[in-house]
């Protein structure tokens, strides 16, 4: 559960296939609640929010870093996870579950530069978001190997 300064990061750790929600109007308490009730972990850079969660038992991690890929390093080692990939992206939009899907299926759903262009489409069960690796993946695949490099480094 990413609260409401963690909306960026919430969204790369869903391309990372991780299962987060992200409230980001929801009251201090209300987070809290829903993450007692979902057995979820906490994500906040609010230290009040952060020590109100501990004492209520909700495991909770305080994040500070600098920028987006500060904050998923920090989030990333807080879970002991060891490396990242975007093999099973979930929606950024509304952490629903991707599906790949055929060209024909979303024809007229993006523009036919992007069909021509591309082979792979994958369409979230939830929300009906289209999404396929265009050029902005390539920045997420740098993202993707600077972290395993320093997940890497802190396991050594």
């Amino acid at each position: 559960m990413a609260d409401g300064m963690l909306g960026s990061v919430a969204r790369k750790l869903r391309l990372f296939g991780f299962d987060v929600e992200y409230r980001r109007d929801d009251e201090d308490e209300k987070l809290v609640e829903a993450c007692l009730r979902e057995g979820r972990i906490l994500l906040t850079s609010d230290r009040r929010l952060w020590e109100s969660a501990n004492k209520r038992g909700v495991r909770a991690l305080l994040v500070s870093g600098e920028d987006d890929e500060d904050r998923l390093f920090e989030i990333l080692s807080g879970l002991g996870v060891e490396s990242v990939s975007g093999d099973t992206p979930r929606c950024t939009v509304c952490n629903g579950g991707l599906v790949k899907v055929e060209k024909e299926e979303i024809r007229g759903k993006v523009p036919d530069g992007v069909l021509e262009r591309n082979d792979e489409f994958y369409v979230c069960e939830s929300c009906g978001k289209v999404y396929w690796r265009g050029s902005h993946w390539e920045r997420i695949d740098e993202l993707i190997d600077s972290l395993n490099k320093r997940l890497k480094s802190r396991a050594s």
